[in-house]
């Protein structure tokens, strides 16, 4: 863990200056080598070009870091995928009016449309026969994430 902490120590300032947001570092170890990876977010999704040009700044911070030792490495860098569940008030904004699916803390699961987000809390427009607003408190949350839609009503073919 002490490593991790350093890579994330050592890489956040590049990744902040880049307007991104670390969200991730995890390592592996197979064989005589390590496996880096680390998950970078920005407040839209990300393309190619941007994840290349942070990739290439963070192997060069730890291409010279001493704490890396000898032990080669391959660095992985990517964004989070679909499934990442939404965590913090910009996960959700950045999911504007995405469906979402909420297990609540008391067991409840709320599926619904992100029509607005807060610090404390998001709005989700639940559909049905009669739709309706519903405020839901981050703290009463226990996970959720974006229900993938193939064929959304409204959207351009």
């Amino acid at each position: 863990m002490a490593l991790i902490q350093s890579i994330t120590d050592a890489i956040t300032p590049a990744i902040d200056a880049a307007g991104l947001f670390l969200e991730d570092v995890h390592m592996a170890s197979p064989g005589n080598r390590r496996v880096v990876t680390v998950v970078v977010d920005g407040n839209v999704n990300l393309n190619l070009d941007e994840v290349a040009s942070i990739t290439k700044e963070i192997s060069a911070i730890l291409d010279l870091a001493e704490f890396m030792g000898e032990t080669p490495f391959t660095l992985e860098v990517s964004s989070p995928g679909v499934d990442r569940p939404l965590v913090l008030p910009r996960h959700w904004q950045k999911n504007m009016d995405r469906l979402v699916r909420s297990v609540m803390v008391n067991g409840e699961v709320v599926t619904g449309r992100v029509t607005a987000v807060h610090d404390e809390s998001v709005c989700v427009m639940v559909e049905g026969k009669s739709p309706k607003k519903v405020e839901l408190p981050y703290i009463e949350i226990k996970r959720a994430q974006v229900e993938i839609e193939f064929n959304r009503k409204g959207d351009d073919l």
